[in-house]
């Protein structure tokens, strides 16, 4: 009949009530007490004395009595159960385009365990905690493309980020005007109240046949907010420098080179900001406060369904009652 556990009293304050049953205890000793006469002899000796057992549980009576009061006191408390549902409804989403540098200086061992790989470790973090937006994926080196749209499947988004790694079948370079465009044309057709690139770049634009300045003009007419990281120590670094005879690259002091002023510009004409991200610390620090920055609106609704109990015990209490009225005027009747 009822779960303990889930239980909730609209009016406790009837509760206050039961302090009268001290009361309502001492006033039927004291009353019992006159009701039942003493008679002093001397000796009990020529009288045959009966006792039966029913005497004694006259005081059950009273008991029936305080179990309906207490119920009814309960009652009108309003014992019930509350069944919450919840339902969350996005009200303003967020399209967000992540574009990476993959040119080979992201290599550089300044972020362990290299520039890309660490990126990468904060990115998936960075998306595990966007849960409502729509994220997608465009990388870049001398060129640039689309490593998957703008989506709200966060599973195909880790995917492919986990899969992005160095490749030379791009032009080798740093083409941040191709980047930053072709992320411009992820989002330049979305419906979301608010559009956001994360630009991140380890160089300076030396290749790509759209300029940076063109993209961020594209970006200011699509009311796109462009955030700009700047990635790499301060400088040099061990980065790549050349391929040995089996292959492998090797790795030596390279000169840490970020067109910080183009960054600033990028950020300050699109109403984002810019960040250098000099070390893993650094960087998972930047992405943590653009998720701070960013906040998606999320409307909540909460649905009470109430289930009364009070029935029951108003039944029982009156079951209680009848039984004792119905016990007094029989089986009690001939007793005082």
């Amino acid at each position: 009949m009822f779960d303990f556990n889930n239980i909730t009293f609209e009016n406790p304050q009837w509760f206050w009530l039961f302090l009268l049953f001290p009361i309502l205890i001492a006033w039927y000793v004291w009353k019992r007490n006159l009701q039942t006469p003493e008679v002093k002899i001397s000796s009990i000796k020529g009288f045959k004395i009966k006792q039966g057992i029913l005497p004694r549980l006259r005081p059950l009576l009273f008991v029936f009595r305080l179990l309906a009061l207490s119920l009814l006191i309960t009652a009108m408390a309003r014992p019930r159960t509350v069944d919450v549902t919840s339902k969350t409804k996005k009200t303003q989403g967020i399209d967000i385009v992540m574009a990476i540098d993959v040119s080979p200086s992201m290599l550089a061992r300044d972020l362990k365990p290299n520039r890309l790989e660490a990126l990468k470790e904060v990115a998936a973090e960075f998306i595990k905690g966007r849960p409502n937006d729509r994220i997608g994926l465009v990388v870049y080196s001398g060129e640039s493309f689309t490593k998957t749209p703008i989506t709200s499947d966060k599973a195909i988004v880790q995917n492919a980020l986990s899969e992005i790694e160095y490749s030379d079948l791009l032009d080798n370079g740093t083409a941040i005007g191709m980047g930053l465009a072709t992320s411009v044309n992820r989002l330049k057709d979305s419906k979301a109240k608010s559009k956001v690139i994360i630009l991140l770049s380890d160089g300076v634009n030396n290749t790509g046949f759209i300029d940076p300045k063109i993209a961020t003009e594209l970006a200011v007419e699509y009311d796109i907010k462009v955030y700009t990281i700047g990635l790499g120590s301060n400088g040099t670094a061990m980065g790549p420098v050349g391929i040995d005879r089996n292959g492998q690259l090797r790795y030596g002091p390279t000169k840490v080179e970020i067109d910080e002023d183009l960054m600033k510009e990028i950020a300050t004409k699109t109403s984002g900001e810019y960040f250098r991200a000099t070390d893993n610390k650094k960087l998972e620090e930047i992405y943590d406060e653009i998720n701070k920055l960013e906040k998606t609106e999320v409307e909540e609704s909460k649905f009470y369904n109430y289930e009364e109990k009070y029935r029951p015990l108003v039944i029982l209490a009156g079951l209680l009652f009848l039984i004792e009225i119905i016990v007094r005027n029989t089986v009690f009747r001939s007793f005082v």
